[in-house]
């Protein structure tokens, strides 16, 4: 069986749906999502109705992380997660407008996270809830942001999983396993084998929607506004 691992979607429906229905899976195979389905793109409620069907199907075994936006959207709402302040700064009002709700014109407050919990169909909820941390899959662990490489996985910080950035990304870290990671956009994958994979290529920035296969070492992607899917053998990076 397969595992296929997609970065940052950020409300991008079209290429979301493009890429996955191009992918060639198979009944049994793993397809994990780095997290950051919200904010930003156009359409935050069409991209969990489209995650929450895929899981639906039941032929993979689908795995949804939890990123930084999420775990904003679900302080703003006053539920579990931090930062929830920041949450309209940070591309929410785009996740509003998704569900049908007007951005406060001045400083939000508690009720307006009750206007936008109110908005959202209860699955929905559920889905933001039950987001994962992390994933370990083989030889891999699939994190949204990246880990602290000062601390033993044991002694991870779960807010840090999300919101880590150039701390770990500039230095090697000592886990045993090469984590898959988004957050931080880049123009191109990030290898740095053994170590880290970076897999957010800034998508809603007008870049591209990037997945790998880990098996075959395949990349498939997908750029901002096209439907067309790129396939290219990275195998290559390990070999070095």
């Amino acid at each position: 069986m397969k595992s296929y691992v997609i970065g940052d979607v950020h409300g991008c429906l079209p290429e979301l749906t493009a890429l996955v229905e191009f992918l060639p899976l198979e009944r049994g195979d793993t397809v994990v999502f780095l997290g950051d389905y919200i904010d930003r793109g156009h359409d935050s409620r069409g991209v969990v109705d489209y995650l929450l069907a895929l899981r639906g199907r039941g032929e993979q075994e689908t795995v949804f992380l939890r990123g930084n936006h999420e775990d904003m959207m679900l302080s703003f709402m006053g539920l579990s997660g931090n930062h929830g302040d920041a949450f309209l700064l940070n591309g929410g009002v785009a996740t509003l407008a998704s569900y049908g709700v007007t951005a406060p014109p001045g400083r939000p407050g508690p009720a307006d996270g009750q206007r936008l919990l109110e908005a959202l169909p209860p699955d929905h909820v559920e889905f933001f809830l039950r987001l994962e941390p992390w994933y370990f899959m083989d030889d891999f662990l699939c994190v949204h942001a990246g880990v602290n490489p000062q601390r033993s996985w044991e002694d991870q910080v779960g807010e840090e999983l999300i919101w880590i950035r150039h701390e770990f990304i500039t230095n090697p870290h000592g886990l045993s396993r090469t984590v898959l990671f988004g957050h931080t956009p880049m123009k191109d994958v990030f290898f740095n084998l053994p170590y880290k994979i970076g897999l957010d290529t800034g998508l809603v920035y007008g870049n591209a929607l990037s997945c790998l296969e880990t098996t075959e070492r395949t990349l498939y992607q997908v750029r901002n506004g096209s439907r067309e899917v790129s396939v290219t053998n990275v195998a290559r990076h390990w070999a070095r």
